[in-house]
């Protein structure tokens, strides 16, 4: 869609969400993906989300912080990359020591909340949403599970050894079309398509209608912002071929695994080299080889 109506979330979230008054958009996608309100504080600098335009061309970070001092980040990821589950540990596990002042205990270690918003099909699964916690199960009673002890949740505020350890969210969003009532499919139908239908009513999706219209930008925004739709879309038509090619190479290579795997299997059982030729196509000297 080349004159689309809203402006893409992954735009906003770098240019136009830090603005405290568009805080309502925030706060609705976190209270979706995590199923409760979350009022935010402030948003916050982290040496994570600094470097320069250059280097984070295919990643958006922002940083923020609640009343009760927990930390949210909320990531987009545009393009694929291998290493993306380590990529999200390594921004809260540098989150957990850069926010605990010098001469504090680990009782001030924060809590973190982890939002990746990815457009690439991370991972194997068929649902677009995960949720990944800590846990410490047995190992000689796998059904038991380490719990805190009632000192401890008094101590902490908190009910499970989970609460305490970063929390990580996936949302798998490229080519999610399903529009349905359940808030965090319409939050995923937006972030993909950059449409908010009439009977939208996912929390931060209405402050969404109202302040991510793409004709309250000026002109030199609009330029920039349709320059860098121009810029997504010649990106995916690289991935788009580049995924298609290792897709047919594999198919190719799996074949050709496939055959010679049948003409091993022959040979075992005793068939001669000319028959075993006929049946799969390898030549005499391939069928020697094996």
């Amino acid at each position: 869609m080349r004159d689309p109506k809203y402006i893409r979330f992954d735009w906003a979230i770098k240019k136009i969400l830090r603005n405290k008054a568009n805080f309502g958009i925030l706060e609705g996608l976190i209270e979706t993906v995590l199923g409760r309100r979350v009022k935010i504080k402030n948003l916050l600098e982290s040496e994570s989300n600094q470097d320069d335009e250059e280097t984070k061309s295919n990643r958006v970070d922002l940083l923020a912080e609640d009343d009760e001092g927990k930390l949210f980040i909320i990531e987009v990821q545009n393009t694929t990359e291998k290493a993306y589950f380590q990529r999200i540990l390594f921004g809260t596990s540098k989150l957990v020591t850069e926010y605990v002042e010098r001469g504090h205990g680990y009782h001030d270690v924060r809590k973190i909340y982890s939002i990746n918003i990815v457009y690439f099909p991370l991972g194997r699964g068929t649902d677009f949403a995960y949720h990944g916690r800590t846990e410490f199960k047995g190992i000689n009673k796998p059904d038991e599970t380490l719990a805190l002890s009632p000192y401890q949740k008094k101590d902490f505020n908190v009910d499970t050894i989970g609460d305490l350890y970063p929390e990580y969210y996936i949302l798998r969003v490229d080519g999610f079309m399903e529009w349905s009532e359940q808030w965090l499919a319409q939050w995923a139908y937006f972030l993909n398509t950059g449409l908010i239908p009439d009977d939208a009513t996912a929390p931060g999706l209405a402050e969404a209608r109202e302040r991510l219209r793409v004709d309250s930008m000026d002109p030199a925004e609009k330029k920039a912002y349709f320059h860098r739709l121009d810029e997504r879309i010649l990106e995916r038509d690289s991935t788009v071929e580049t995924v298609e090619e290792a897709k047919y190479e594999g198919i190719i290579i799996g074949r050709a695994e496939a055959l010679l795997n049948v003409a091993r299997n022959l040979k075992k059982q005793g068939l001669g080299n000319e028959a075993i030729a006929a049946a799969t196509g390898l030549s005499l000297d391939e069928i020697e080889e094996l």
